[in-house]
């Protein structure tokens, strides 16, 4: 089942092509959307960042910006920013393109934070840094006519954020291209969930003495094989089980639905070496970006594994 962040802001799209200070000053009516989102109305504002959605650069999308009232953007070349997000970006986003770059700053020139938007395997990525550099969030994308209410339509861009998992794809379902590779190369994994991305990739996530997300083409071949937790050195076999959404604990729940707003639940999974309880790996899909994140029995964050 998905969990939804209900929003409904109003606005004001600002193409950051023709303007080089823009203000994000620009006041949202809709309060239950700025609660929703984690903003304090009183003193919070919205502005939309376009970028483009692939790479013809034929569409665009909106990129949603919370930011104090009175601050302003900046553009920002790549290498002026902080060394601490572009480590960021080399270590989380391997083969990232640079799009555009913002320092949020006051009229006084007080930086509050930095936005960047990267393209990620053909995909946009708009992530916002706090002052020193430190990750907050991945910024919600919306397109042109999905501003206001759920920020989607069907048959748009970001129609699974219904809930209907169009994306998995039946271990039964999976091609036999994929299947044979996996017996071939990796016999001894366990296939456990499978997922067509928006690029019609297909994600299939196995256990091995651990978690892995292999990623093929739509036609079958071979892209990329991802480790998602250690390999343990346990002579046993870990249990690894399935947990439903609302069985997770309310912190990762918490923290889900504020670093990646709207995201869409894809499934999550329990990791239990020799009777200890390791943690949680939880699969989402952010804006058509596939995300492990995996956090420790208390629910703590651990890790984020951008994988597809």
């Amino acid at each position: 089942m998905q969990k939804l962040i209900k929003r409904g802001p109003h606005v004001i799209l600002i193409s950051l092509l023709l303007i080089g200070l823009a203000s994000c000053s620009k006041e949202i009516s809709a309060t239950n959307a700025l609660t929703a989102m984690g903003i304090n109305s009183n003193s919070s504002t919205s502005s939309t960042i376009a970028v483009a959605a692939d790479s013809s650069g034929t569409d665009s999308v909106y990129l949603l910006q919370p930011c104090e009232r009175s601050f302003f953007r900046d553009s920002l070349a790549a290498s002026a920013l902080p060394q601490s997000i572009q480590t960021y970006l080399t270590a989380n986003y391997p083969g990232y393109v640079f799009q555009k770059g913002f320092e949020i700053k006051d009229s006084s020139g007080t930086i509050g934070g930095y936005v960047v938007v990267i393209t990620y395997n053909g995909k946009p990525v708009g992530l916002l840094f706090d002052a020193s550099g430190n990750f907050q969030k991945v910024l919600e994308q919306r397109e042109g006519g999905d501003m206001d209410g759920s920020g989607w339509h069907h048959g748009g861009r970001f129609c699974n954020r219904d809930g209907s998992h169009r994306d998995t794809i039946a271990l039964t379902q999976i091609p036999a291209v994929i299947t044979s590779y996996f017996a071939k190369q990796y016999p001894s994994d366990t296939l456990l969930h499978a997922f067509r991305n928006a690029d019609s990739s297909i994600l299939v996530i196995s256990k091995n003495n651990g978690l892995f997300a292999t990623v093929f083409t739509s036609s079958g071949v071979f892209v990329k094989r991802v480790a998602l937790t250690p390999n343990t050195d346990s002579p046993n076999p870990p249990a690894i089980q399935n947990v439903l959404q609302d069985s997770l604990p309310a912190n990762i729940l918490s923290y889900l639905a504020s670093t990646y707003p709207n995201y869409v639940f894809e499934s999550a999974l329990s990791f239990t070496p020799d009777g200890q309880s390791k943690g949680y790996l939880v699969v989402i899909d952010a804006d058509n970006t596939k995300y492990a994140v995996w956090f420790d029995a208390s629910g703590n964050l651990v890790a984020t594994i951008p994988v597809w």
